[in-house]
């Protein structure tokens, strides 16, 4: 089962805080106010998951970064101490790479970095360029109100993964309900499992028609490391699915954050639409990357030596979660930092973890919400909320946090 979303945040014995703590009758920008208590409380506290377990929760923006980057610390889900989000039994398991420790961590990881390198990213922007004006072309043609998720969010990073992988985009329909499913906290174990391996099944056929047959793309790459006898075929299909889920399901989730974000501060939507400074818009993505958070479960983490943080020593064994969406409202590090401003000087957040761990594909993220929130308002300078923001579905039984539908007008 996944942990419980909803309930008290601290029970009448006084025992740990349930995490994840409750997100309701609350404005769906922020961290829970049980989260914000803790950190102002201290930079450690103990919290208590569906299994019964107490890791530490991490709450402060120096202390997230010094976990982060200690080698005694371990990303591997088999490691004692773990926190898990779910049962095994429900389908948690290693995803590649980011669930491993160095040497191997690396590795893999160099194996697939280099369509990810700013000046690669760099060069498929006029690409994305296209595909949003696009995509906004086909909005302003259509009849109102749309689904920002269905008509431009999602279309977005799955073109331009697919594009990378070399996936035919006639296929984005099958990944994307599969993900869903898999990111789904209220899936059963054989929901999770059968979407796992539908996904899978496909990209190891589409890895294996490359071992003979390679192509200008990165599932070639990946197929050329199985013939070398670097990977195996099941660590080649791991990657990929990786890959294909990180690169859209994220920045489509941002996208739609974002844009509710903006359109409920409507004096920092002007500041962007107005601009025509790459600098402001830059800003502006840096800005919503530490306001909001797609990863609310946290970044957890086994820790495979006794080390201090913050005076208090944790044991060898024990687990840490290192949540950023309180990491970076931090008010020893931003200013104000319940406040949404994109004139600050955001780069410092860690949205994209921190460390050895660090996002790959953080410069085709950044890239591709400069593209969107440079482009989508000032093409459509009077786009609004169809509906309530109260209406609005969020995405509450999501490991991935983010908005089911988004109904727009002009």
């Amino acid at each position: 089962m996944a942990e419980t979303v909803a309930g008290p945040a601290h029970d009448v014995a006084g025992t740990a805080p349930e995490f994840p703590m409750p997100r309701a009758s609350r404005c769906p920008f922020d961290p829970p106010p049980g989260l914000k208590e803790l950190q102002e409380q201290g930079p450690l506290a103990k919290v208590r998951l569906w299994d019964g377990s107490e890791p530490w929760l991490v709450t402060r923006y120096a202390e997230q970064r010094a976990v982060l980057g200690d080698p005694r610390v371990s990303a591997d889900t088999d490691q004692p101490g773990y926190p898990t989000k779910v049962s095994a039994e429900a389908g948690e398991g290693k995803l590649s790479f980011i669930m491993m420790d160095d040497p191997e961590h690396a590795r893999l990881r160099r194996m697939v970095t280099a369509p990810f390198a700013i000046r690669k990213v760099e060069a498929l922007r006029p690409a994305v360029q296209r595909i949003v004006d696009g995509l906004i072309d086909d909005m302003l043609a259509g009849p109102g109100p749309v689904d920002l998720v269905e008509a431009f969010a999602l279309p977005i990073p799955s073109l331009v993964i697919c594009k990378l992988l070399g996936v035919p985009y006639a296929d984005h329909a099958m990944f994307q309900d599969n993900t869903r499913t898999m990111v789904r906290t209220t899936a059963t174990p054989e929901e999770r499992g059968a979407a796992t391996r539908e996904i899978a099944g496909y990209l190891a056929g589409q890895i294996a028609r490359r071992l003979t047959d390679p192509q200008d793309d990165l599932l070639s790459g990946v197929a050329g490391r199985v013939v070398a006898g670097e990977l195996t075929h099941g660590q080649a299909t791991e990657m990929a699915l990786l890959l294909l889920i990180a690169g859209h399901e994220t920045t489509a989730n941002m996208i739609t954050l974002g844009t509710a974000a903006l359109l409920e501060h409507p004096d920092q939507l002007a500041l962007l639409r107005d601009t025509d400074d790459p600098k402001l818009v830059a800003s502006a993505v840096e800005e919503l990357l530490r306001y909001l958070h797609i990863t609310h479960l946290g970044r957890r983490r086994a820790v495979t030596e006794d080390i201090e943080i913050a005076g208090q020593v944790i044991r060898a064994g024990e687990g840490v979660i290192m949540v950023n969406e309180i990491g970076n409202r931090d008010p020893e590090v931003f200013e104000d930092p319940d406040r949404l401003d994109i004139t600050r000087d955001a780069r410092r957040h860690v949205a994209f973890g921190f460390g050895v761990h660090q996002c790959l594909g953080q410069p085709l993220a950044r890239m591709e919400l400069q593209v969107v929130y440079g482009t989508l308002y000032r093409r459509i300078p009077t786009l609004r909320l169809a509906c309530a923001l109260e209406d609005v579905r969020f995405k509450h039984d999501a490991f991935i946090y983010g908005i089911h539908e988004l109904p727009v007008a002009w």
